[in-house]
């Protein structure tokens, strides 16, 4: 039996070898307090989690267990002192009943922008998790050590940390392990903060592009999402289902359940108008691959309602659903505020204090980021409103895992290991994965751009656009060492073989573009004019223009509320940007088109009359490298769209897996997209042979596997992303056109073929029946293999029954 026992003058040791290097785990272990506390069993590490927390939830008061299961975020000036360091008078004032958890220790001051009040560097943030978890596990009755969490939904949302592509630009990857791999650093980087759970990865399927947070999600693909976030979770939990977390890991949050990607008119926190149906079929798979595959410890609950009833109340979704259906054992914790929008926002309770009634019945166990729906609960209580037994469970679950993230037995930081985050493995791995996400839409041949060799004629390459100097992060952004603009990577590439000229364009948006902002005020129209008739100077003697256009942090992004908005009601580019494109058209040279963006592309006139189109989204720190790796064919570009691009806002909600009836056609405008779901092109050719089965019919609760030859017939190396859709012919209730089962992203060299098998798993067949059961229905099934979800070669499967 290993007992830690704590005491002042070990504690002391610590943090002072603290400031000079960091508190390894052989020191924590000497870590200890004297009280009365100090044998009790929950302090035991060599007992089970489970007799650990009922020891210490039989010896908490009310206070104390509601303390538990509420948040610091909004009220962090109220414990701190000058330098906004934490105080350990403050605390044990305003919360003399502990603190279960405390939001974005890299944070100072709450909600506000990082470039307003800047974020706490890499040794404040070390100190303040050590000084808070002292007070915490020695002047605290209970000695209960304090839980801190971070944004990490492209890297940890901190400073000097590595800064990776936005979520939709990890989906263009196609490739799972690469996933895993960039979950796995960002852990690290927020482990050795001291920091043990993070708030990501996002698994809501998107299927509207008006919806600003469409940047935060792997797509509209269930499968797709579902493989990603599973990918994402392995990488920050380690793979498994062992709950126990493991050296260098964090614990996942899974968001936001559920419907959220399709709200009403695209406006965030809108209704999700869907039927059960849609959400089984559609929304509910990636939740419980993840919740089914992994050591998932938190799902996060979604702003909207799903037919009158918000998330936050629905018990059928949090407790039959969730808990039953699938069998998640861990805790469900809000949104932001969305407890206090029950009454706020939904009006469907009176007050705070019954809107935290409401969310814990339904199954919501932890309040975050401030506690305000849940402060009541004591009170709540005492009058009958809620059980103790309902109370009880909450606390339960959050008490585990503070368990199985270790925080009983080393909740300390590693300060060198730290210092080490965004170094030169980061940086490699953020260009590995910029290179990946990047989609080419088109190309006439322009692409890759050539460099004559030392001595030869210098081009004129001409860099216009307000995206070509910035290095744009997306929403959920944090702060890396240095990141790398379009222009610097062209610049650093090109070196003295080609004159490089740059010109701004138009100014998309007034000010730094900061997503933080509440207000958005676009560039004024006549000044972008002006500046419009200088970058047709700029580039009128150049051989190529490389324009860079699309969103800024502001046009397009979370809104969050009344007064920041950031959904639209177009998908075209905002202010003169076209106006500066059918300028540097009309100069008669090669235009490539760098899109730098959050949404779907929707360019009507881009995507006809450029040469060549380059999708970037956010493509992370690197994101400059990256790209200029890519127009000059250092890289070959072989992303795949993880989204439908409608052709313009009338054909939303848009998607490629629709039912039969849909898309029968327009008066006067097209239904096909103007970039299909997988699409993507490359600087060479593949060829996709026909699909062979390993059976021509399988019994019903089988797989099978699909090989099929693939071959570089260019002659560079390249990816292909190999993808398999299937097709019910007849079923009982309708079914999608085509829905995604497999994909395999792979690299060829030039002349090499390549056999690929993709095993398609016996979920792929089943299906909600009338009696909303999952069923397979025997039958035909068409299997359809291609580079997107338009360009396919089919075979038939016989399921048996």
């Amino acid at each position: 039996m290993r007992r830690i026992k704590r005491s002042a003058l070990a504690m002391g040791v610590c943090l002072a070898a603290l400031q000079l290097t960091s508190i390894t785990p052989a020191m924590a272990q000497e870590v200890a307090v004297e009280r009365s506390m100090a044998d009790a069993p929950y302090w035991d590490s060599s007992l089970p989690v489970a007799q650990r927390v009922e020891d210490l939830l039989a010896r908490m008061t009310l206070d104390e267990k509601v303390a538990q299961i509420i948040t610091i975020w909004d009220s962090k000036g109220e414990i701190q002192g000058q330098g906004d360091d934490f105080d350990p008078a403050k605390a044990a004032r305003r919360f003399p009943d502990g603190i279960g958890q405390i939001a974005r220790p890299s944070d100072r001051l709450g909600p506000s922008s990082p470039r307003q009040v800047p974020r706490r560097n890499i040794e404040d943030s070390i100190q303040y998790v050590v000084d808070a978890q002292k007070w915490a596990m020695e002047e605290t009755r209970l000695g209960i050590p304090i839980l801190f969490h971070e944004e990490s939904l492209h890297g940890f949302a901190a400073k000097d940390a590595t800064a990776f592509p936005q979520s939709i630009g990890l989906a263009s990857t196609w490739n799972p392990d690469l996933i895993r791999e960039i979950n796995d650093l960002i852990a690290g980087e927020v482990r050795a903060r001291g920091v043990h759970l993070v708030l990501s990865p996002v698994v809501d399927v998107a299927r509207d592009a008006r919806w600003g947070r469409i940047e935060e999600t792997f797509g509209e693909d269930p499968y797709l999402v579902g493989e990603m976030g599973v990918a994402s979770v392995e990488g920050l939990t380690g793979v498994g289902t062992d709950r126990k977390l493991r050296d260098g890991q964090v614990m996942a949050t899974l968001k936001h359940m559920t419907g959220h990607g399709q709200p009403e008119s695209g406006t965030n926190v809108g209704p999700a108008q869907i039927s059960e149906r849609t959400l089984r079929e559609m929304f509910f798979p990636p939740f419980e691959q993840v919740v089914t595959r992994t050591a998932i410890d938190a799902v996060m609950a979604s702003y909207n309602e799903i037919d009158g009833i918000p998330s936050h109340s629905n018990s059928w979704l949090l407790n039959d659903v969730l808990r039953g259906e699938w069998g998640y054992q861990g805790a469900v914790v809000s949104d932001y505020y969305a407890i206090e929008d029950m009454a706020r926002l939904h009006k469907i309770v009176p007050d705070y204090k019954a809107a935290g009634e409401l969310a814990l019945t339904a199954g919501v166990d932890v309040d975050l980021p401030e506690g305000d729906g849940f402060e009541n609960l004591a009170a709540s209580v005492r009058e009958g409103k809620v059980s103790m037994e309902q109370l009880d469970t909450a606390v339960r679950r959050f008490l585990t895992m503070k368990f199985n993230a270790g925080l009983f037995d080393n909740p300390w930081p590693d300060l060198a290991l730290a210092k080490q985050s965004n170094g030169a493995e980061g940086v490699a791995l953020a260009r590995k994965a910029a290179a990946q996400s990047l989609v080419l839409l088109k190309n006439d041949g322009v692409l890759p751009l050539a460099l004559p060799d030392a001595g030869g004629t210098k081009p004129t390459i001409a860099v216009i656009g307000p995206n070509a100097d910035v290095a744009r992060l997306g929403g959920y952004y944090g702060e890396p060492r240095a990141s790398v603009t379009p222009l610097e990577g062209i610049r650093a590439l090109v070196g003295d073989r080609a004159n490089i000229v740059h010109s701004l364009g138009v100014e998309i948006t007034k000010g730094d573009d900061d997503w933080w902002d509440d207000e958005v005020e676009l560039g004024d129209p006549a000044e972008n004019r002006r500046r419009i008739a200088e970058a047709v100077e700029v580039a009128k003697n150049a051989d190529t223009i490389l324009l860079f256009i699309g969103d800024t942090e502001k046009t397009s992004r979370e809104g969050w509320a009344p007064g920041h908005l950031g959904d639209r009601t177009s998908l075209d580019l905002v202010g003169e940007q076209n106006e500066l494109f059918q300028a540097m058209k009309a100069l008669g040279k090669p235009v490539v088109a760098v899109l730098v963006n959050g949404r779907p592309p929707s360019y009507p006139a881009v995507a006809e009359q450029a040469d060549a189109i380059l999708e970037t989204w956010y493509a992370g720190e690197q994101q400059g490298t990256a790209i200029a790796d890519v127009l000059f064919g250092r890289v070959n570009p072989g992303g795949k769209m993880p989204v439908t691009t409608a052709r313009n806002v009338g054909q939303l909600p848009n998607f490629y897996n629709y039912k039969p009836s849909a898309r029968r056609g327009y008066l006067f405008d097209e239904v096909t997209p103007l970039y299909p779901f997988g699409y993507g092109l490359s600087y060479t050719s593949f060829e996709i042979g026909a699909p062979v089965l390993s059976a021509k019919s399988i019994a019903a609760g089988e797989g099978v596997t699909v090989r099929v030859p693939v071959t570089n017939t260019g002659d560079m190396a390249g990816d292909e992303v190999v993808q398999v859709y299937l097709r019910d012919e007849i079923s009982s209730v309708t079914r999608p056109v085509k829905e995604l089962v497999g994909f395999q992203r792979i690299t060829l060299q030039p002349g090499e073929t390549r056999q690929i098998d993709i095993a398609i798993e016996p979920r792929a067949f089943m299906m909600w029946n009338r009696d909303m059961e999952r069923v397979v229905e025997p039958g035909d099934f068409t299997l359809m293999v291609g580079p997107n979800s338009e360009d396919l070669t089919e075979v038939t499967l016989t399921v048996r029954p």
